[in-house]
């Protein structure tokens, strides 16, 4: 007894606070954890400083609104950023992956969705994009089915609808992100009101910046969208799991309901794999406040007797040495990240086996800096590309639909003044970085080290660091790291804001912020309700982009201006001489001008470029057969059909050649497979009947023509049911 009291008198002890108080604390002993000044410090992690820490929240200058009302705001916010998207058609790849996808329509099975890819391929073909996302495509067959066709409006709408909801959950997520975990059992609305100002900010900003016009104005940023929904719910679910108890215990069932919206995101789009790093990364950080040095020096300083030695510190600041320390919250802890790690692998295996074929093969005009010789220029232009990513965060005026081909020129030397962008790029990461790893722990490390997990880890996937994607920089994948940019930038304006002079600035500031956010918004809108608009836009960003010009121009061509398509073609073969597409398509209106000679030296450079582009092949044909030169005709339509056996245009065209050289029997069978391939293709159809009537009106070639027709069906019994097979898998 006057041993215990002698240790009593011993801890109580006085803390000096920032403000000049002083705080007595007293001796807790609670489940084997050791609080020090109100804090929870379990052994084995690391301790907050002693001090008392005002909440940043205060400093800014926003009101301090319910969850109800913030909610309520948000959603507003959203409804004005985006309405005027809904009277836009399908533009760009929504004519792919929409309109021309065969999977939305209501006699295709739902079960093609889990075997095409998201522009209704067969995912196995080697021709194939690798894009799976079977549950984006559902919500297409949906609206599809609600509206009867194909209506760009409800489309939009439900974009509009899914963005709403995220920014209101965006709120929720802010909430759990800028407070402290340790207050278990409360619920949303009281864990908002601990930051309701933070939070607030953060899904203003979210909601209403413009970089994610594209994945909501688009109809193809579902995608997006979809994922991001799941993401977020997979996370707040993964907090709801772990949140039940201070001493590590966990929901098995929230837990794996978290994963199974892991998965679901992962549908959705490939970026929503990434949710699991972020719940590992938050569940080791925020919840188990364990410092990043540790983590770093895990493998390389015997962490066991680290761990002994820093148990005995601990154990010698309180009264009784004989309390066991409690360490179930490590097993738990790893028991977590097991589970994240084996699904995390579950989910790669599967979704690489689903690929069949292998990696999605892109051309160097795609992504030139994955082309690049030298890893040294490699990762120059890497680094280069997240410089340009982390700018359109912040400064979103210069947005362009592709950023491929000659928008962003390599870095190919050592002179070019663009150099500067990745140097201040690595600088200000490198800073950040070090004050996650190096600075003391703390909640402002905590949170600024959490926000950068949220802009780094979900930005992974198109990195280029683990597999070569087939772009330069796409706005959409910037919708999940955004929450992170958000997030960065609310404790950048909390810091500002605990000087009164900036204090009055931001107040100032941010409502004009928001407001221009909102007005860009509205115009890119704009941009996005029409192909022209579109197309137009992309000019002024990126002049020297070959792809800008080509859509300009194919868009020029459909409206029949065709001077101008001409123009844009040629510009767009002058800034990238080796543009197949471009060349195609142009060879197809010069030969509507009668400029047969020119058409075929322009598709015959096509082939050359690309062996396998079916559709040069069939239009060389037609030239060819325009030009009397019937053998060589005949050879590009058969090795157009080489590379694209479901080719009824094709069949269609040979047809008529054989037709020109009185092979009315084998006429009769390429028209009669081009019916069977499309069954609604009118022109095969009538061109079959001509003939025919023909033959019968024919004296003495009733039986021939019967016949002719007789033994088409049966010779191409075999092949037209093969070929009919091929396309109900397209």
């Amino acid at each position: 007894m006057p041993h215990q009291r002698h240790h009593q008198q011993h801890i109580h002890r006085h803390l000096q606070t920032e403000s000049g108080h002083q705080l007595q604390t007293q001796p807790s002993h609670q489940n084997g954890r050791h609080h020090h000044g109100g804090k929870d410090c379990r052994i084995g992690r690391t301790k907050d400083s002693d001090h008392c820490e005002v909440t940043f929240d205060t400093y800014l200058p926003v009101p301090k609104l319910s969850l109800g009302s913030a909610s309520i705001l948000i959603g507003v916010l959203s409804l004005v950023c985006y309405y005027n998207s809904c009277h836009g058609d399908f533009v760009f790849d929504d004519q792919e992956a929409v309109v021309g996808n065969k999977d939305l329509l209501p006699e295709t099975p739902i079960s093609n969705l889990f075997w095409n890819d998201f522009w209704g391929m067969p995912i196995t073909r080697k021709e194939s994009h690798k894009s799976y996302r079977p549950l984006t495509i559902l919500t297409f067959k949906f609206n599809y089915y609600l509206s009867q066709g194909l209506h760009p409006w409800g489309f939009h709408a439900v974009n509009i609808l899914l963005h709403t909801i995220i920014s209101i959950l965006s709120l929720i997520l802010f909430s759990i992100l800028f407070t402290d975990p340790h207050h278990n059992g409360r619920s949303m609305s009281l864990i908002f009101d601990e930051k309701p100002r933070a939070s607030l900010v953060g899904a203003v900003i979210f909601a209403t910046h413009p970089i994610h016009t594209e994945s909501v104005a688009g109809v193809v940023g579902r995608a997006d969208l979809l994922c991001a929904l799941c993401f977020i719910l997979s996370f707040l679910l993964y907090y709801s799991a772990i949140r039940k108890d201070c001493s590590g215990r966990f929901s098995w069932p929230r837990l794996c309901l978290s994963m199974v919206l892991c998965a679901a995101s992962m549908f959705c789009k490939e970026q929503g794999i990434t949710v699991i790093g972020v719940c590992s990364a938050y569940d080791i950080i925020a919840i188990n406040r364990i410092h990043p040095l540790t983590i770093l020096k895990f493998p390389f300083s015997g962490y066991h007797h680290h761990w002994h030695q820093q148990t005995t510190t601990d154990l010698n600041e309180n009264v009784n040495k004989n309390i066991t320390a409690d360490y179930r919250w490590v097993r738990y802890l790893m028991q977590r990240q097991l589970v994240l790690c084996a699904c995390a692998v579950f989910l790669l295996v599967l979704r690489l086996g689903v690929m069949g074929s292998g990696l999605p093969v892109f051309q160097p005009i795609d992504n030139p800096a994955s082309f690049a010789d030298s890893l040294v220029i490699r990762v120059i232009n890497y680094v280069y590309i997240y410089a340009l990513n982390a700018w359109l965060l912040l400064n979103p005026w210069w947005l362009c639909f592709d950023w491929s081909m000659g928008c962003v020129p390599l870095i190919d030397s050592f002179t070019d003044p663009r150099l500067l962008a990745p140097i201040v790029f690595l600088t200000c990461l490198t800073l950040l970085l070090y004050k996650c790893v190096c600075h003391p722990p703390g909640q402002d490390v905590r949170l600024l080290t959490m926000s950068l997990a949220l802009i780094i880890i979900p930005f992974l996937p198109a990195s280029n660091l683990f597999l070569r994607v087939g772009f330069v920089i796409a706005e959409r994948v910037l919708y999940l790291p955004s929450i992170g940019f958000c997030m960065f930038l609310v404790l950048g304006l909390t810091r500002l804001c605990q000087n009164d002079s900036y204090r009055k600035i931001v107040r100032i500031l941010l409502p004009v912020l928001i407001a221009v956010y909102i007005s860009r918004c509205m115009h890119r809108n704009q941009d996005w309700n029409n192909e022209h608009a579109l197309y137009t836009s992309g000019l002024q960003v990126c002049p020297l982009n070959a792809k800008v010009h080509y859509n300009v121009g194919k868009n020029a061509g459909d409206r029949g201006e065709i001077e101008q398509a001409i123009s844009e073609y040629e510009k767009a073969i002058r800034l990238h001489p080796k543009y197949d597409q471009a060349m195609n398509n142009l060879a197809n209106i010069i030969k509507d001008r009668g400029q047969e000679e020119e058409a075929e030296i322009l598709l015959r450079k096509a082939v050359d470029i690309r062996p396998g582009f079916a559709a040069a092949w069939m239009n060389l044909g037609i030239v060819l057969t325009s030009l009397k030169k019937y053998e060589e005709a005949e050879m590009s339509y058969k090795t157009a059909l080489q590379h694209k056996q479901a080719y009824p245009d094709c069949y269609f065209n040979l047809g008529n050649l054989y037709l020109d050289t009185n092979r009315h029997s084998d006429a009769l069978a390429a028209w009669l497979n081009a019916t069977s391939l499309k069954n609604k293709h009118a022109r095969a159809w009538t061109n079959s009947a001509v003939l025919l009537e023909t033959l019968v009106s024919c004296n003495g070639a009733t039986w021939h023509g019967s016949g002719c027709m007789a033994t088409s069906y049966q010779s191409d019994e075999h092949s037209c049911e093969g070929l009919g097979k091929q396309v109900y898998i397209v």
